[in-house]
């Protein structure tokens, strides 16, 4: 079969959800003799010409490096070019790129789409983007053979919204060996449970602001790491850091991958994710498939994934999250008990070989 994946930035890279879970549905799709071509966006840095990764192909394709219009203009380039290319079936990841689905159908080649999340309610965008981004859901949801979700709560929300049934299909985690503190103790000071870590975007909707706030409050010398980039959120990654200076505690890595952000997981004390937009974090289940004890807001999205083997605090609530981390910080067996919990969860519930065969399944379904 031939495959077009369309919606990511750079696949396999960690610059957010999308991209690793697109790497690990090429890589594993195209190990099982499938022609995968991910149709990524050109940018400074990246090569311009096609060329061939982990087994599949990667065509990188024109985007304006323009806030809220990236997306728009590399899916337009993505998709002409997947006609042109001869898809079978066109996978698009994320709502905005959905707009130019109805290309695609209008060829008469076969069209799934997963919705990473509810894009539209981030708070990065603004008025303009997020009405473009309701329209790409609109547009999978009415036009695309197949739809994806990753929570119960997003299948839900299109059933209600829009009439339509959407399977659901979780990501999955490819387990590794915890790493001792090695890197992370030379390059950052840490110890084996030394520190609380939030891993993310730096973006509005994950709220690290109220994890920040809420752990100035924390009696603990504990470090707190906040490890990640900015997307297209620069303002407020800087508004971020200024609030966090007056407590000497916060540590701020910026983007982390290898080794380092191996090692900042397996040293964890406790992993803490207060957002109040998700779709499925992936984050979130690498940290519990390294034994991390987890926190979360109390949103479907993060509390479906926990099941109890986590602690959840109502969303947007800093003294709450203030409460339920200081407790855990007191309670070393408490956190123990958790992460093993966690781990067995994640490695046993979410299985990529699993989240493949399911959504090559989808694909023939809808030929």
């Amino acid at each position: 079969m031939r495959i077009a994946m369309i919606g990511q930035k750079r696949t396999g890279s960690r610059e957010g959800g999308v991209e690793v879970v697109v790497g690990e549905l090429a890589r594993r799709m195209a190990d099982l003799g499938h022609q995968v071509t991910c149709y990524d966006r050109m940018g400074e840095g990246a090569p311009s010409e096609p060329y061939e990764k982990d087994g599949y192909r990667i065509v990188p394709v024109k985007a304006l490096d323009i806030k809220g219009l990236s997306a728009l203009t590399s899916s337009f380039a993505a998709t002409r070019a997947a006609i042109k290319d001869g898809a079978d079936v066109i996978h698009y990841h994320a709502e905005g790129p959905c707009v130019p689905l109805r290309f695609a159908r209008s060829a008469d080649i076969r069209t799934v789409a997963t919705i990473h999340g509810l894009d539209w309610q981030r708070a990065k965008w603004g008025g303009l983007a997020s009405k473009y981004i309701k329209f790409g859901e609109a547009t999978a949801a009415k036009c695309a053979d197949a739809l994806i979700v990753l929570s119960r709560g997003n299948q839900e929300y299109f059933k209600e919204a829009y009439g339509r049934e959407a399977t659901l299909i979780p990501n999955g985690i490819t387990p590794e060996a915890d790493l001792p503190a090695k890197e992370i103790s030379e390059r950052l000071g840490l110890t084996q449970g030394s520190y609380v870590l939030y891993l993310g975007r730096i973006t509005p909707e994950k709220r690290p602001e109220l994890l920040v706030e809420a752990y100035k409050q924390v009696k603990t010398d504990k470090r707190l790491v906040i490890a990640g980039d900015s997307s297209d959120t620069d303002d407020y990654a800087v508004a971020l850091k200024e609030a966090a200076a007056s407590d000497p505690r916060a540590l701020f890595t910026g983007h982390v991958e290898g080794n380092l952000l191996s090692e900042l997981y397996s040293n964890a004390y406790c992993y803490a994710l207060p957002s109040d937009v998700e779709g499925l974090p992936m984050s979130l289940l690498e940290a519990m498939s390294h034994g991390a004890a987890c926190v979360t807001s109390d949103i479907p999205e993060c509390a479906d994934v926990l099941q109890g083997c986590g602690l959840t605090f109502p969303h947007g609530d800093a003294g709450a999250l203030r409460d339920v981390l200081e407790g855990l910080i007191a309670d070393s067996a408490q956190a123990e008990r958790l992460g093993a919990m966690a781990r067995d969860r994640a490695i046993n519930g979410y299985d990529w070989n699993s989240v493949v065969q399911r959504t090559l399944a989808l694909y023939e379904g809808v030929a």
